[in-house]
């Protein structure tokens, strides 16, 4: 079996854990829960070729006051950038962790999700625009947590870029 880290990165309350939860659960849970430190989750997707165990890891949300430890990023093969698509800042959280991501560790596979497509009413952010901020080269993908929208493509995708 093939064992690849995936880093959840983001904003706060972006949704993150609510994505993994739904993936390796398929719960969705109204309460919120600040994440403290890193949650480690996993779970086993098979591919045409191979088994693959992703060991995701749900870091804190990113804010003023703390950055996303380079640490926690050592080992990845690759990490999802998430977006509430009801909050406009979250782009540039996102932006800012993508930069920091490659100074620490290169270029991996990533895919930008902008979450809460359940909440696209009240959406503050255009998937154009998504594209366009990370030039177009970024696979862009809009999800929900809640809906489930989304959520196991999200896995899959990142897997496909992992193995290459």
């Amino acid at each position: 079996m093939i064992k690849k880290k995936i880093c959840m990165l983001g904003s706060f309350a972006v949704g993150k854990t609510s994505l993994i939860q739904k993936f390796v659960t398929g719960i969705f849970s109204e309460k919120y829960f600040t994440t403290i430190g890193v949650k480690i989750d996993k779970k086993t997707i098979i591919t045409e070729s191979n088994q693959v165990e992703l060991l995701l890891w749900d870091i804190y949300g990113e804010d003023k006051f703390q950055k996303v430890e380079s640490s926690y990023l050592r080992g990845s093969s690759g990490y999802l950038l998430v977006i509430d698509g009801t909050r406009k800042e979250t782009l540039d959280v996102a932006l800012q962790l993508k930069e920091r991501v490659e100074k620490s560790i290169g270029n991996i596979p990533f895919i930008v999700i902008i979450n809460k497509s359940d909440l696209k009413d009240n959406w503050e952010i255009e998937l154009d625009k998504v594209k366009k901020a990370f030039a177009d080269k970024a696979t862009v993908i809009e999800s929900s947590a809640k809906t489930g929208e989304n959520v196991e493509s999200i896995f899959e995708i990142i897997t496909k870029k992992v193995l290459g």
